[in-house]
């Protein structure tokens, strides 16, 4: 069997040789992940066949998917996970540990059977180590019951062709489990200044951060709910100051069964970490690295931990003068984790990179959809070597009905040809946005912090045709405003400025809000979520000659308060009379069931007085389908 599968793995390393410049190798393919709660900590080992190591790798970008277990039910806990190359060379091979991943998993509760959510993170720092036969381990920690879990699959997408610059060497630097707050062992005793001996080819150097912070002291939340900064030293000079914080609002999952808006000390739930990368120039030959912290002494010295790992390495100069990429297309996308920009109807969006050793100050960006005539861009600025921008290219979203293939190509970098085009071209599929009658009606009914809130809809011009200030709004009130627009593209954005939308189970005080589009006749548009953190984004057509389709189902249930004692309301909106049917379920096990005929637009009451404390799921089933689940929680 381990023989039939090294040949599959070969046949498949060698096809993607022969047919493309880049290959897939797949490690962990739909393994379920669990905790050993004895031990807090549990570990899922793979191997995959990379590139040999006489192969130039360009870059390689991982891509790690959690979706909800075929053989159990979902996880519930953000816990802290780690992914390793744990052993290079075979099994008989050299242990090297090194982290290229961390990812803190999310709060799976309400999450369906057919939910998944794939995240990627370019570790091309580490390629020298991913060759032949390498090891990757997946750390998952925690102490929830084994009966819960995550499918896991990671891929390696990796593009073949020059290296950006050689790889000379690796060097761990600070890696552990830190205390912080700790007088008697302060966590600068851990974090002491290193000498970087620089090698003979060494053009510059680039240190690798991962670091979260963990533990909650009191009263001031560190390390996990505490704003505190971090510097980075080279020879004794700040380099880089930054707040490890980390604003949750705007993840693109959402909602998730718990805390999930609540910002924190540098990663949110449901997140693979991008880790700070600051390059340094090495001219002598020794150099100082050094990180600081802010001070702080904590009340509960065993509480707040920085955890971190980093690495320096060394590379040569950058093997082209006249180097650029794209590195993304956030809109256009159909990407789940670009779904707060998407789906987009003018205005798409990008991010560059320069990987020339000279500055990049001028580009031209062609781009536009499949099937319709191309734009040209030109960009001027200046970016120095791995620097980024991202860039907002003017004008109309061409679009077809269904699906579009949406292209970006970089042209000319400095007015000069590029030496590597290869990473020049990028595409995204996208939808279509919705096409709406020009007469619409905005129902929005405000929750008790209406100051929060900001609701308003602009034309690809840029103008303003539509908003709802704060000043405009007062608490638990329905506003009606009927909108006739021009023909043409708009979007509607509502914002929330301090991120707990309009609903969030653990501030029932806040009250609930919700907002609907609905056209002159009453019929339903679109449903928002309540639960959306920092707002919500909606892209829309108006056409002089469009009707709503009322064969397609809408529908929002939301259930207030979701900290309760003995009493509930479930809000149901759907644009049919249906039959809803719903299960309550704790930790996947059957709890009780209720059924609902005729449900339209209804608040329906239940008393849950009698289930023990505990966090409960409502799976809710409309016409016998399962269409999401609600957490609660009783207290």
């Amino acid at each position: 069997m381990i023989r039939n599968l090294l040949f599959i793995f070969l046949s498949t390393f060698c096809l993607g040789f022969s047919q493309s410049n880049s290959i897939n190798v797949i490690t962990h393919n739909q393994v379920t992940i669990f905790t050993n709660p004895k031990t807090g900590s549990k570990s899922f080992t793979k191997w995959g066949i990379f590139p040999a190591k006489n192969t130039n790798v360009r870059r390689i970008i991982m891509e790690v998917t959690l979706a909800h277990p075929t053989d159990r039910a979902i996880a519930h806990w953000d816990y802290c996970d780690r992914i390793n190359i744990q052993k290079v060379g075979g099994k008989f091979g050299e242990s090297k540990n090194f982290e290229i991943g961390r990812m803190l998993t999310p709060y799976g509760s309400n999450f369906k059977k057919d939910w998944s959510f794939t995240w990627k993170v370019d570790i091309t720092d580490f390629e020298s180590f991913l060759r032949d036969s390498v090891e990757i381990e997946y750390i998952h920690t925690g102490y929830e019951s084994p009966d819960l879990g995550w499918d896991l699959s990671i891929i390696f997408n990796i593009d073949l062709g020059t290296p950006i610059a050689d790889f000379i060497s690796i060097e761990e630097m600070w890696i552990g489990n830190f205390p912080y707050g700790n007088p008697e062992n302060d966590i600068e005793l851990n974090l002491t200044e290193k000498n970087i001996l620089k090698h003979n080819e060494s053009y510059f150097g680039r240190l690798r951060i991962q670091h979260t912070g963990h533990g909650m002291d009191q009263p001031n939340g560190c390390s996990e709910f505490c704003s505190r900064w971090r510097e980075v030293l080279f020879d004794g000079k700040v380099i880089d100051h930054r707040n490890i914080w980390k604003e949750c609002g705007d993840n693109p999952l959402y909602p998730q069964g718990g805390t999930w808006i609540f910002d924190r000390g540098y990663w949110c739930p449901g997140n693979l970490q991008i880790p700070d990368i600051i390059d340094v120039p090495l001219i002598k030959i020794k150099h100082t690295l050094n990180i600081d912290m802010e001070s702080f002494t904590a009340n509960n010295i065993n509480q707040p931990k920085e955890v971190i790992s980093s690495y320096f390495f060394q590379f040569t100069k950058p093997n082209h003068i006249n180097d650029v990429r794209i590195e993304e297309i956030i809109s256009p996308n159909l990407a789940s984790n670009y779904n707060r920009f998407n789906p987009s109807g003018f205005n798409s969006t990008i991010i560059i990179r320069n990987l020339g050793s000279e500055n990049l100050k001028k580009l031209t960006i062609e781009y536009g959809t499949e099937n319709f005539d191309k734009n040209i861009y030109t960009w001027q600025g200046n970016l120095a070597f791995y620097e980024e921008e991202k860039i907002v290219l003017p004008g109309i979203i061409n679009a077809e009905n269904g699906l579009n293939n949406f292209t970006v190509k970089l042209l000319n970098p400095n007015d000069k040809e590029d030496e590597w085009k290869t990473d020049n071209i990028l595409e995204s599929k996208f939808e279509n946005i919705p096409t709406l009658p020009t007469t619409i009606i905005v129902d929005f009914l405000t929750n008790n912090r209406p100051k929060d809130n900001t609701l308003s809809v602009i034309n690809s011009n840029g103008d303003t045709v539509f908003c709802r200030y704060p000043s405009d709004l007062d608490s638990a009130t329905n506003y009606l405003d009927t909108l006739i627009l021009n023909e043409g593209n708009y979007a509607l954005s509502l914002t929330d400025t301090t991120g707990d939308g309009l609903e969030f189970w653990f501030m029932p005080q806040s009250g609930y809000g919700r907002l609907f589009l609905k056209d002159i006749d009453g019929n339903l548009i679109y449903l928002f979520e309540s639960d959306c953190g920092n707002g919500q984004f909606y892209s829309f057509r108006c056409d002089n000659n469009a009707k709503v389709d009322t064969t397609i189902i809408h529908l929002s249930v939301n259930i207030f308060p979701r900290m309760v004692k003995d009493y509930l309301s479930i809000y149901t909106i759907t644009n049919k009379n249906s039959k809803m049917r719903i299960k309550i379920t704790r930790d996947g096990e059957y709890i009780e069931q209720h059924e609902y005929s005729s449900i339209r637009e209804s608040v329906t009451g239940m008393d849950v007085r009698h289930l023990e404390k505990g966090r409960y799921v409502m799976e809710i089933y409309i016409n016998d389908q399962h269409k999401m689940n609600r957490r609660f929680n009783k207290i």
